[in-house]
């Protein structure tokens, strides 16, 4: 076959009228959970162009004072989950033991954490370019 029959054509204009009707409506009422019909802000926002950027990341203190970084492969716990609950881990520290737990679970042989910390590192911008200054605030901090 190589045309479409006329219920072809029309299912094919019927369902593109469809999504691009949705598509409009998403993206003029639309919030981030009607996505991919709505705006996914995440990726359409950004901090002004004098105004820092965070970096989020959680990091472990082995008993010898070494730090680790926390992430994904060491631990299986992405950091957009950390990030997506961090004010649970703000107000109540003692759920970083789940990631310690996580840690020790993927590393067997590794030295025991002491301390499991969130760190938010603000990178400087000044006119929308980095200026190469940070400061770090550690906003969440669990000791065993």
């Amino acid at each position: 076959m190589d045309t479409l029959t006329a219920a072809g054509r029309t299912g094919r204009l019927l369902a593109t009228l469809v999504a691009g009707v949705l598509l409009l409506a998403g993206t003029i009422w639309g919030v981030d959970d009607d996505f991919p019909f709505g705006p996914f802000r995440m990726y359409s926002t950004a901090p002004g162009s004098n105004e820092p950027a965070p970096d989020t990341r959680v990091e472990g203190v082995e008993g010898n004072g070494t730090i680790v970084p926390l992430t994904e492969r060491n631990t299986g716990i992405r950091r957009a989950e950390i990030e997506g609950q961090m004010a649970a881990y703000q107000a109540d520290p003692s759920r970083l033991r789940q990631v310690a737990d996580a840690y020790a679970s993927h590393n067997p042989g590794a030295p025991a954490l002491v301390e499991v910390r969130i760190v938010i590192r603000r990178e400087g911008v000044k006119d929308s370019r980095p200026t190469g200054t940070h400061t770090d605030e550690t906003v969440a901090r669990w000791n065993p």
